[in-house]
């Protein structure tokens, strides 16, 4: 049996690049679960920070596994027909290689078991636990109509024009969010690219007039996936939910989450799916309190490079 051939890039060629899309087809397939985030995947498609490194393995001469390194954390994945033959301990190898002395992180999407046992057997542990929950949507108001403060009004995103804004907002909402709150005009612009992005499912709540002199106090971005993506049908997706920190106490959380959901609805969706830290206890109880139930989890796991 030979042993995995390791390669890393900061970029994969075209052809490079169409191969690994489809072993996370083929895993999520298998897992029923994405084998990675969003967030690798737009990397992937086109480039990330400097620093980062896409990290393949091949098995006589077959695409049998993916990593991605950013900033001392990453992602891995094994195609299911190459799974028990040293793959996923190879590439785990490589990025601790390319961390070198410090702290790195890999997630591992759903907690499927064959992830645990490879982090647990080379010394990783748990750092943190990502709850994704889900709701139907049977149950949601068609057309809400929450209370606003005066003077604010709910609007769908504008894209060009309302960017600066958000960006603001979202960096003061996620300040102690270690990705979320980073976000950069070029991480906005990949996502308006995206097929999925929706203008009329991002709302922003304005007070005053957003074109002249107005104040964004919160953002509800929902998100809708395809069949096949993260289940059979089309699932909708809290994506972000922020409240500015001078906003807090208004209730805008309860409003857009409101507005949001019923867009979902609108669209003819049956079910939503949200991620929230399950160390975040207040929100976890908010959101059960709201119908949603934990689903899976990804699980951060940390090790010490030396």
């Amino acid at each position: 049996m030979s042993d995995p051939a390791i390669t890393d890039a900061e970029r994969l060629d075209p052809d490079g690049v169409a191969a690994v899309l489809a072993l996370l087809r083929a895993a999520a397939a298998a897992d029923g679960v994405r084998p990675v985030s969003e967030e690798t995947e737009l990397r992937l498609q086109h480039g990330g920070p400097p620093g980062g490194r896409d990290v393949t393995a091949s098995l006589d001469g077959a695409l049998a596994g993916y990593a991605r390194f950013d900033e001392g954390a990453a992602e891995l994945v094994v195609h299911p027909a190459h799974r028990r033959r040293g793959v996923g301990s190879a590439l785990a190898g490589r990025l601790e290689e390319i961390a070198g002395a410090g702290r790195l992180s890999v997630w591992a999407h759903g907690d499927l078991p064959g992830s645990a046992e490879l982090a647990t057997s080379r010394g990783y542990a748990q750092a943190r636990v990502l709850l994704q929950m889900r709701r139907d949507l049977a149950g949601v108001a068609a057309d809400p109509r929450p209370p606003l403060p005066d003077g604010v009004a709910v609007r769908p995103f504008r894209p060009g024009r309302d960017d600066a804004a958000w960006l603001q907002v979202n960096a003061r909402a996620f300040a102690a969010h270690p990705e979320q709150g980073s976000w950069t005009a070029d991480d906005l612009r990949l996502r308006e690219a995206e097929p999925w992005f929706d203008p009329a499912g991002f709302l922003l709540a304005w007070r005053g007039d957003p074109d002249d002199g107005g104040e964004l106090l919160g953002f509800h971005w929902t998100k809708v996936h395809p069949a096949g993506d993260v289940g059979d049908e089309p699932v909708g997706e809290v994506y972000v939910l922020g409240i500015d920190p001078g906003a807090q106490g208004l209730r805008l959380g309860s409003a857009l989450t409101d507005l949001g959901l019923a867009h979902l609805r609108s669209r003819g969706l049956s079910e939503v799916l949200l991620y929230v830290e399950e160390a975040n206890t207040t929100a976890v109880r908010l959101y059960e309190g709201r119908g949603f139930r934990r689903y899976s989890v990804d699980v951060a796991w940390q090790h010490e490079t030396s």
